[in-house]
């Protein structure tokens, strides 16, 4: 029996690592891309401007989400990039104005 012909566990079949990465890019890079904006929103220093500075940002690190989940070398270090510094800017959020986030 050739190696080739075992079948692979379920875990290790590579569309399952293509779909974990674009949950994280997708779902991850949105909470990310959220928790941008707030914090932002937060502490500039003119509301219509924080706003505004806030949402084109948030744009900006959506995208840099999608592109790290696909640039990392595993789905688990693809979710912890997007998923640690999401809750830490939601953390800054919330300490920043208790409620906001």
């Amino acid at each position: 029996m050739s190696r080739n012909s075992v079948p692979l566990p379920w875990f290790k079949r590579p569309w399952l690592g293509v779909l974990s990465r674009s949950g994280a890019a997708i779902f991850g890079g949105y909470a990310l891309a959220s928790a941008s904006s707030v914090l932002l929103a937060r502490l500039l220093p003119t509301p219509s401007q924080a706003v505004l500075t806030g949402l084109m940002v948030g744009i900006l690190v959506c995208a840099c989400a999608a592109l790290w989940a696909f640039a990392t070398a595993s789905a688990w270090r693809a979710w912890a990039g997007i998923a640690i510094p999401a809750a830490l800017l939601f953390g800054g959020a919330a300490l920043l104005a208790p409620g906001a986030a």
